[in-house]
């Protein structure tokens, strides 16, 4: 096994963000279903997610769409079978994000990279430009490497919430992106309990994840597996829905280790291996058990969120016409304290068992730890 964890202090890469994007470009052809509407009719019904009637009326007043390459500002135009439209989101400033991202591993297939919190890893959202994917694309053109400049960029394989920091696999051949993703889908796709080693499981499964978290509350057993359902729900500002605990959801496996407990601060520092990769496992399933991530915004006890209200009223909308920012915490606020700490999978080649490590962050230390580096 390459085992990882010791390795000198990693190179850093990262170029500071401009202070708009790009804006973006939207397009969609008139199918014969939709022959006949107006555009503001097009608009406010293929794309309500996007923008409330009121706000589309402005973006198309304000000459942000066109018809078959001329700009149209009568919402009332009438749209024919085949037409193509193009709606022009206009550049505009992104929440603050970090930029520098640490190198932990790198060969010609793969590299693993230390993902600060705060920084999202695909596009989305309000956070179009300021992303890892992005990060990597600025570095990538830039390597004198051959392989990085004539093949594709890296690209991740995987997902950390914004808020999560640590362990993030990117391939960087075609080849590695496709075992890699497998390894990952396999893993949440075959659920087991067994209690092998790293290594045997690593036969299997192919892909192991580690991570660290500090929960509110004193966890009693020392190790705790948990096999609640994860599904979703409509939630306001988030138009996909919600991840949640729920009985009517696809099986998720946690294995929650205790490292320490604080009964002065009455927190509890915890180890969670999962098995599957449902979006927000762990911060779901700590919570349903009682005990959520210390500052997590979103999730409360029963792996619920904590506010279920109504979001803004449709005459609300911001400058751009889109909706106001939800005021209900959504998925991707940060606070919470969550790293994926280790990953140990096998080469997506040459089948070697790589362990990876990242730094921990000093509130996920263990005492006796953080008392050793200090004396180093």
């Amino acid at each position: 096994m390459s085992n990882l964890s010791r390795a000198r202090q990693p190179p850093t890469f990262g170029l500071p963000w401009p202070e708009l994007n790009d804006g973006l470009f939207y397009n969609d052809v008139v199918r014969a279903a939709d022959s006949r509407l107006t555009l503001i009719q097009f608009y406010s019904s293929k794309h309500n997610n996007s923008a409330p009637p009121k706000g589309w009326l402005q973006r198309i007043e304000n000459g942000q769409i066109t018809v078959d390459g001329t700009v149209v500002t009568d919402p009332n135009t009438i749209l024919r079978v085949g037409s193509e439209l193009v709606y022009h989101r206009l550049p505009w400033n992104e929440p603050e994000a970090p930029y520098l991202v640490e190198i932990l591993y790198e060969d010609d297939d793969m590299i693993a990279l230390n993902k600060p919190p705060g920084l999202q890893v695909l596009p989305g959202g309000l956070f179009q430009q300021r992303t890892v994917l992005t990060q990597l694309q600025w570095w990538a053109s830039k390597e004198t490497s051959s392989l990085v400049c004539q093949g594709p960029h890296p690209v991740p394989v995987h997902r950390l919430g914004r808020g999560t920091s640590g362990i993030l696999l990117c391939a960087k051949t075609k080849l590695a992106k496709t075992r890699l993703a497998a390894y990952f889908a396999n893993g949440t796709s075959h659920i087991e309990s067994s209690s092998k080693t790293s290594v045997d499981l690593c036969a299997t499964r192919k892909v192991i994840k580690i991570y660290r978290a500090l929960v509110t509350g004193i966890i009693g057993e020392d190790k705790v597996i948990i096999k609640q359902a994860i599904g979703m729900v409509q939630y306001p500002g988030v138009a996909k829905g919600l991840y949640v605990a729920t009985s009517s959801g696809k099986p998720s496996l946690s294995k929650v280790e205790v490292l320490e407990r604080d009964v002065h601060k009455n927190l509890t520092l915890v180890q969670v291996e999962i098995q599957s990769g449902r979006p927000h496992q762990i911060r779901i399933h700590l919570s349903f058990i009682g005990h959520p991530l210390l500052g997590d915004p979103l999730y409360a006890i029963g792996g619920q969120p904590k506010f279920f209200g109504s979001d803004s009223v449709e005459d609300n909308f911001a400058l751009d016409g889109g909706f106001l920012r939800p005021a209900n915490p959504v998925p991707g606020d940060c606070g919470y304290n969550l790293h994926a700490y280790q990953v140990v999978l096998s080469h997506p080649t040459n089948s070697e068992v790589i362990k990876v490590t990242a730094p921990l962050p000093s509130i996920l230390q263990t005492n006796q730890s953080a008392q050793a580096i200090s004396t180093d």
